[in-house]
C-alpha cells in the first residue's frame, strides 16, 4: 500500500515541509490498516517495528518516528530508527512485491543518486565508509531545477529524464564537471551552466515554452539541450565508477535512490558492468523512489546482526551522517 503526495504539493512545485507533514499525519491509518490487511496479520503480529530517524524534512520524521517508537513501546516489540541512506543501500536487494528479498552480500560498493544525495560508500557488513559525496547540489536536485526553470509541474526530474529522450546530446554538449583525481561529485556547475544555456535559447528567439499537446512538446533546440544535459550528469557518475574501479576494482554494485530511475544512468551502469564484468544490482523501479519497505528491509538486516534502538531516547535529526 503506498500513499503519494505528489498531488498535494504539485501546485507549489515542490515539497512544502508543512504539508508533507500533515499528509503523513492523515494517511497513516488507512496505508497501514490496508498493508496489514493484504499481508493478513494483526498489529500484534508483527515481530518489530520501524521508522526513519534522519536525515529529512523535522515534521515529517516526527510523525512517523513518534507512531513507531509508540507502537513498539505498547506492544513491546523490538523498535528499529533506521537512517535514510541505509533504506536506499540495500534497497537493490529487494524483489518485486510477492517475492522475497535477496540476500545482501557481506561487502559491495552503494552508489546512491536521489535529490538529496549523491554518494559513493563501501559496504562491509555493518560498517559502512563514504567514498565520495557531492560537493554541493545532489544529482536528482539538479534536474528538478532545471526542469522547474523550464516551467515543467512537480516533480521535474523525472519528466526532464523522458524529454531528454527526444534530444540529441551531441548537438548540445556541456562539459562533465571535473574534481581531478577525487571520486566527489559537483553538480552545481552543471545546472548553472544549463541555465546560461537557456538564457541564450530564450535571446536566440527559441521558444522554450512546454506544451505537451504538440508532437514535440518542445523545440528541437531545448530537446537537444536537455540530452546534453543529462548526459553531462551521467557521465560524470560513469567517470568517478571508472577512477575507482582502475583503483580498486569493483566486485559488486548496487544502485539505488530516486535518480536511479533515470534511462540513461541504467542504460550506462548496465553497459560498462558487461564490460567489465562487475555485477550490477539496480534498485527495481517501483522501489527507486522513498519507500517504506527499503526502511523495513533495512530493519530487518539489522534485526538479524541483534541490532535494535531503545525508542525511548531514539531522536529524529535532520541532517545526520551515516558513514565515516
Amino acid at each position: 500500500m503506498v500513499s503519494s503526495q505528489l498531488a498535494a504539493h504539485r501546485p507549489y512545485g515542490g515539497v512544502v515541509p508543512e504539508i508533507a507533514s500533515r499528509e503523513h499525519l492523515s494517511n497513516w491509518p488507512l496505508v497501514s490498516r490496508q498493508t496489514l490487511e493484504k499481508a493478513g496479520l494483526t498489529l500484534q503480529q508483527v515481530d518489530a517495528v520501524a521508522a526513519t530517524r534522519g536525515p529529512g524534512l523535522m515534521g515529517s520524521l516526527l510523525v512517523g518516528l513518534s507512531l513507531g517508537k509508540s507502537m513498539a513501546y505498547a506492544l513491546g516489540k523490538p523498535f528499529h530508527g533506521v537512517h535514510h541512506l541505509e533504506g536506499h543501500v540495500f534497497s537493490p536487494f529487494l524483489n518485486s512485491e510477492d517475492e522475497s528479498a535477496r540476500e545482501a552480500p557481506e561487502s559491495f560498493l552503494a552508489l546512491v543518486v536521489s535529490g538529496g544525495h549523491t554518494s559513493l560508500l563501501s559496504v562491509a557488513g555493518a560498517q559502512v565508509t563514504s567514498l565520495a559525496e557531492t560537493r554541493d547540489d545532489a544529482m536528482g536536485e539538479v534536474f528538478d531545477k532545471v526542469g522547474k526553470r523550464l516551467g515543467l509541474a512537480y516533480p521535474q526530474g523525472p519528466l526532464v529524464d523522458e524529454l531528454a529522450e527526444l534530444g540529441d546530446p551531441t548537438r548540445h554538449p556541456l562539459p562533465v564537471a571535473s574534481t581531478k583525481e577525487s571520486l566527489d561529485f559537483s553538480y552545481s556547475g552543471l545546472k548553472t551552466q544549463t541555465m546560461v544555456e537557456i538564457e541564450a535559447l530564450e535571446r536566440a528567439g527559441v521558444d522554450v515554452a512546454y506544451d505537451p499537446e504538440r508532437e514535440l512538446p518542445f523545440a528541437s533546440p531545448v530537446l537537444d539541450l536537455l540530452a546534453g544535459f543529462r548526459f553531462a550528469a551521467v557521465e560524470q557518475i560513469l567517470r568517478r565508477l571508472r577512477r575507482l574501479h582502475r583503483r580498486q576494482p569493483i566486485g559488486l554494485l548496487a544502485v539505488s535512490g530516486g535518480a536511479a530511475a533515470n534511462r540513461l544512468l541504467r542504460r550506462k551502469l548496465s553497459g560498462w558492468a558487461q564490460e567489465t564484468g562487475i555485477d550490477l544490482r539496480l534498485v527495481p523501479l517501483s522501489y527507486a523512489g522513498d519507500n517504506a519497505a527499503m526502511i523495513a528491509h533495512a530493519a530487518l538486516l539489522r534485526q538479524r546482526r541483534g541490532v535494535t534502538d531503545d525508542p525511548m531516547s531514539t531522536e529524529a535529526e535532520s541532517r545526520i551522517p551515516f558513514a565515516g
